[in-house]
């Protein structure tokens, strides 16, 4: 049996910390700021990103978090990409990484570094509509009710074990924005919450196997 928990005892530190990858204006890392970092034991102890003027960036900044950016162009390839910002990561002592509109694809390598160690959160109910602009396809297929789902991130694409989920009903007249608005103030509540929850311990993987987790109460 695979225990969250264990991260927070075998830590060098107090603190559950995360790093938060973004790629873009970081509403969701403001919500992770504004309900988590220097509460209950979570702290924020870097942003990284991969674009230099991500707003993500001075929103950290302006939280008095550390920040680092890597342009894939400074890099030969994603591997060594990745390899670069692991080795940052791993410096600050993490336990878990967070991914908050990080618009990259992790290497394979990155991903069994952290093996995991890796949420992010995805605007529809896993494993429906999986991938990019997982609104869009929810209109498309015409269905009433969507979500958003919080996992663990592994080599496929929205393809790890689910933590939580929430239902979001489809607005009537299906308006694109109005559904927009919806998912991302679900999201801003849902992801903060699933990570409390791995910092209390509560979240670990089934013995059934590794596509399964269990919430302890």
């Amino acid at each position: 049996m695979w225990l969250l928990r264990a991260l927070r005892e075998d830590a060098s530190v107090s603190a559950f910390r995360i790093v938060v990858l973004a790629s873009g204006s970081g509403t969701n890392l403001q919500a992770i700021l504004d309900r988590l970092h220097g509460r209950d034991g979570v702290e924020v102890v870097g942003v990284a990103s991969d674009k230099p003027r991500a707003q993500a960036l001075e929103r950290a900044q302006g939280a008095g978090v550390e920040t680092a950016v890597f342009p894939r162009g400074d890099y030969a390839d994603r591997t060594a990409r990745d390899a670069a910002m692991a080795g940052w990561i791993e410096s600050r002592g993490v336990n878990l990484v967070v991914l908050a509109g990080y618009m990259q694809l992790l290497s394979d390598e990155f991903v069994a570094r952290f093996r995991n160690r890796i949420v992010n959160i995805h605007p529809a109910l896993l494993p429906t509509f999986p991938g990019l602009d997982a609104i869009g396809q929810a209109l498309a297929a015409g269905v009433d009710v969507t979500g958003v789902t919080v996992h663990f991130v592994d080599e496929g694409v929205d393809t790890g074990p689910v933590i939580l989920q929430r239902e979001v009903a489809v607005p009537a007249g299906r308006d694109r924005e109005a559904l927009e608005a919806v998912v991302h103030a679900t999201e801003h509540e849902l992801y903060p919450e699933a990570i409390r929850m791995i910092a209390e311990g509560r979240v670990r993987i089934a013995e059934s196997g590794p596509v399964s987790v269990v919430i302890d109460e």
